[in-house]
């Protein structure tokens, strides 16, 4: 919204930093943080007061979190995605249609895990909404967002899939593509929303996830910089940097209050969102399969679920002691804090692993 200052630069010439998106992007970050920071507590106290008990705890979970995690309020991601959202309808462009793609997506993302959280609240059950009535309207909001983003893309680019490690190697899905689009996007939705198990251990990678995406965007976005690295320029991409320093800040934000001893948990409301809002960056950009790397630890905790389930129908055995896989440790005896700060360096080590393929073509 504050960009339209920029065109009084004439006057005033400080204004004229309003046009780097790099400015707009370290500003995003820090209001977004304040935001959270100044606000949290209110929006805490307000949650416990009308939750009460707080998150149900899974009866068949690790015991200790049925004493270290019992009581604490849920839904914490209301926190991330206001700072997220002032932020960004302060500091982005407003023009840019993949500003408003990213944010149906992350609003209908995080109103979908909204309802979840409030059924299994005023239930006290773990068991929310419907799972098959969820992924439908999931899905229907991706290939939404899926049409919109072949509509305002590169034409030469819209249905293409891009290979990391290659030059030039461009997949044409045609109308596949939407499927395909749809898919990363609710799944790295759902992916981030399982890893969301202790304190700490969902926020960081995802905010990991937003520093290096913020990067390729801004890069994928600048026709100078996308040619010399021999990668598919697309305009206006470049935008969401800005959108991913917002959700950075909004992150360390709710990392001061989820930090262990968590005081709140973000719940679908906030991990369904912020990887539905990753999920619709990488298709914006061109790089969904370096999302399946640099989000490496989504997959793996994803994984570990469907190959349990898998295992369990077609042998009645389990392969992990319990998923997802953090749970599996957990019941190895790893600590909490273990856990949390090694998953961090796996997903700091997916992070380099990623950026590298802008480079190694």
């Amino acid at each position: 919204m504050l960009t339209w200052l920029a065109d009084f630069a004439a006057y005033l010439n400080v204004l004229n930093v309003l046009r780097y998106i790099t400015f707009r992007t370290g500003m995003a970050t820090a209001t977004a943080f304040l935001f959270v920071i100044w606000f949290g507590p209110a929006i805490i106290a307000t949650l416990r007061l009308k939750q009460g008990k707080g998150q149900p705890i899974r009866e068949d979970g690790p015991e200790s979190h049925l004493v270290t995690k019992r009581g604490t309020p849920t839904m914490g991601g209301l926190m991330i995605l206001a700072g997220v959202l002032v932020s960004i309808l302060l500091w982005a462009n407003l023009t840019n249609p993949f500003v408003w793609i990213v944010l149906f997506v992350t609003v209908g993302f995080g109103a979908i895990g909204f309802y979840d959280d409030y059924l299994k609240v005023t239930r006290q059950s773990h068991k929310g909404f419907s799972s098959r009535s969820r992924l439908v309207l999931e899905a229907l909001i991706a290939l939404i967002a899926c049409f919109a983003i072949t509509h305002f893309s590169t034409p030469d680019l819209a249905n293409k899939l891009a290979l990391p490690f290659f030059k030039d190697l461009l997949i044409d899905l045609g109308w596949f593509f939407f499927a395909f689009g749809a898919f990363v996007i609710v799944a790295a939705g759902n992916s981030v929303n399982l890893t969301d198990g202790l304190d700490g251990l969902a926020i960081v990678p995802v905010m990991i996830a937003a520093a290096t995406f913020g990067f390729v965007a801004y890069l994928v976005g600048n026709a100078v910089f996308a040619n010399y690295l021999q990668i598919n320029f697309v305009l206006g991409t470049g935008e969401l940097a800005v959108v991913c320093g917002a959700l950075i800040g909004a992150g360390l934000g709710f990392l001061w209050f989820n930090a262990p001893p968590a005081q709140v948990f973000m719940g679908d409301t906030g991990s369904l969102a912020l990887g539905g809002m990753l999920g619709t960056i990488a298709v914006v950009t061109k790089h969904e399969i370096v999302l399946a790397i640099v989000g490496g630890l989504f997959v793996l905790e994803a994984l570990s679920v469907i190959i349990q389930v898998a295992s369990f129908r077609l042998t009645g055995k389990r392969i992990f002691r319990m998923a997802p896989i953090h749970h599996h440790f957990e019941k190895m005896g790893w600590t909490e804090p273990q856990i949390v700060i090694r998953f961090w360096i796996i997903a700091v080590v997916l992070a380099m692993i990623g950026l590298s393929t802008l480079k190694l073509r």
